[in-house]
Protein backbone atom coordinates (compact mmCIF):
# COMPACT_ATOMS: atom_id res chain seq x y z
CA UNK A 1 0.00 0.00 0.00
CA UNK A 2 1.54 3.36 -1.02
CA UNK A 3 2.45 5.65 1.90
CA UNK A 4 1.54 9.33 1.90
CA UNK A 5 3.16 11.61 4.44
CA UNK A 6 0.92 14.47 5.59
CA UNK A 7 2.75 17.45 7.10
CA UNK A 8 0.00 19.62 8.61
CA UNK A 9 -0.19 21.59 11.86
CA UNK A 10 -3.98 22.04 12.04
CA UNK A 11 -5.60 19.06 13.84
CA UNK A 12 -8.85 19.51 11.85
CA UNK A 13 -7.03 19.64 8.51
CA UNK A 14 -4.86 16.66 9.52
CA UNK A 15 -7.95 14.62 10.41
CA UNK A 16 -9.54 15.43 7.04
CA UNK A 17 -6.33 14.69 5.10
CA UNK A 18 -5.88 11.35 6.90
CA UNK A 19 -9.48 10.43 6.06
CA UNK A 20 -9.04 11.39 2.40
CA UNK A 21 -5.67 9.61 2.07
CA UNK A 22 -7.13 6.46 3.66
CA UNK A 23 -10.21 6.60 1.43
CA UNK A 24 -8.01 6.66 -1.69
CA UNK A 25 -6.36 3.39 -0.60
CA UNK A 26 -3.11 4.85 0.74
CA UNK A 27 -1.46 4.55 4.15
CA UNK A 28 -1.21 7.95 5.88
CA UNK A 29 1.86 9.00 7.86
CA UNK A 30 1.52 12.13 10.01
CA UNK A 31 3.78 14.99 11.12
CA UNK A 32 2.57 18.20 12.74
CA UNK A 33 5.57 20.34 11.81
CA UNK A 34 8.20 20.58 9.08
CA UNK A 35 11.14 19.22 11.08
CA UNK A 36 9.25 16.07 12.09
CA UNK A 37 8.00 15.73 8.52
CA UNK A 38 11.51 15.93 7.07
CA UNK A 39 12.73 13.31 9.57
CA UNK A 40 9.79 11.02 8.74
CA UNK A 41 10.36 11.48 4.99
CA UNK A 42 13.98 10.40 5.43
CA UNK A 43 13.16 7.38 7.59
CA UNK A 44 9.93 6.14 5.94
CA UNK A 45 10.52 7.10 2.27
CA UNK A 46 6.83 7.76 1.50
CA UNK A 47 5.48 7.63 -2.06
CA UNK A 48 4.16 11.18 -1.77
CA UNK A 49 4.26 14.11 0.67
CA UNK A 50 1.34 16.47 1.27
CA UNK A 51 2.94 19.67 2.58
CA UNK A 52 1.05 22.42 4.37
CA UNK A 53 2.64 25.68 3.24
CA UNK A 54 2.12 27.53 6.54
CA UNK A 55 3.76 25.56 9.33
CA UNK A 56 4.87 26.87 12.74
CA UNK A 57 8.58 26.01 12.57
CA UNK A 58 9.35 26.78 8.90
CA UNK A 59 7.20 27.36 5.86
CA UNK A 60 6.38 24.56 3.47
CA UNK A 61 8.45 26.01 0.64
CA UNK A 62 11.58 25.97 2.81
CA UNK A 63 10.82 22.40 3.94
CA UNK A 64 10.25 21.37 0.31
CA UNK A 65 13.59 22.91 -0.69
CA UNK A 66 15.34 20.89 2.06
CA UNK A 67 13.67 17.67 0.87
CA UNK A 68 14.52 18.36 -2.79
CA UNK A 69 18.16 19.12 -1.92
CA UNK A 70 18.56 15.83 -0.04
CA UNK A 71 19.61 12.88 -2.21
CA UNK A 72 17.53 10.47 -0.11
CA UNK A 73 14.27 12.42 -0.50
CA UNK A 74 14.61 14.48 -3.71
CA UNK A 75 12.60 12.02 -5.82
CA UNK A 76 9.59 11.97 -3.48
CA UNK A 77 6.83 14.13 -5.01
CA UNK A 78 5.63 16.98 -2.80
CA UNK A 79 2.12 18.39 -3.18
CA UNK A 80 1.44 21.79 -1.62
CA UNK A 81 -1.62 22.00 0.62
CA UNK A 82 -2.55 25.63 0.98
CA UNK A 83 -5.28 28.09 1.80
CA UNK A 84 -3.24 30.68 -0.11
CA UNK A 85 -4.97 30.97 -3.46
CA UNK A 86 -3.73 34.35 -4.63
CA UNK A 87 -2.69 34.93 -8.23
CA UNK A 88 0.80 33.53 -8.73
CA UNK A 89 0.81 31.33 -5.59
CA UNK A 90 0.53 28.07 -7.54
CA UNK A 91 3.44 29.09 -9.77
CA UNK A 92 5.57 30.13 -6.75
CA UNK A 93 4.97 26.78 -5.03
CA UNK A 94 5.74 24.79 -8.17
CA UNK A 95 8.89 26.90 -8.70
CA UNK A 96 9.89 26.12 -5.09
CA UNK A 97 9.95 22.41 -5.95
CA UNK A 98 6.38 21.27 -5.32
CA UNK A 99 5.11 18.70 -7.80
CA UNK A 100 1.43 19.56 -7.33
CA UNK A 101 -0.94 21.94 -5.60
CA UNK A 102 -4.18 21.41 -3.64
CA UNK A 103 -6.19 24.33 -2.32
CA UNK A 104 -7.92 24.34 1.07
CA UNK A 105 -10.67 23.78 1.82
CA UNK A 106 -9.94 20.41 0.26
CA UNK A 107 -12.38 19.13 -2.36
CA UNK A 108 -12.40 15.32 -2.40
CA UNK A 109 -12.68 14.92 -6.19
CA UNK A 110 -9.83 17.30 -6.98
CA UNK A 111 -7.78 15.87 -4.07
CA UNK A 112 -8.05 12.30 -5.36
CA UNK A 113 -7.34 13.41 -8.93
CA UNK A 114 -4.23 15.40 -7.97
CA UNK A 115 -2.84 12.54 -5.85
CA UNK A 116 -3.43 10.05 -8.67
CA UNK A 117 -1.85 12.36 -11.27
CA UNK A 118 1.25 13.09 -9.19
CA UNK A 119 1.77 9.42 -8.30
CA UNK A 120 1.27 8.39 -11.95
CA UNK A 121 3.85 10.96 -13.04
CA UNK A 122 6.35 9.49 -10.61
CA UNK A 123 6.14 6.01 -12.12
Amino acid sequence: MPKILIIEDSPANMKLAVLLVSSTGHAPLQAEDARKGIELARSERPDLILMDMQLPDMDGMEATAILKADESTRDIPVVALTASAMKGDRERMLAAGCDGYIEKPIDFASFAGEIKAVLAGRR
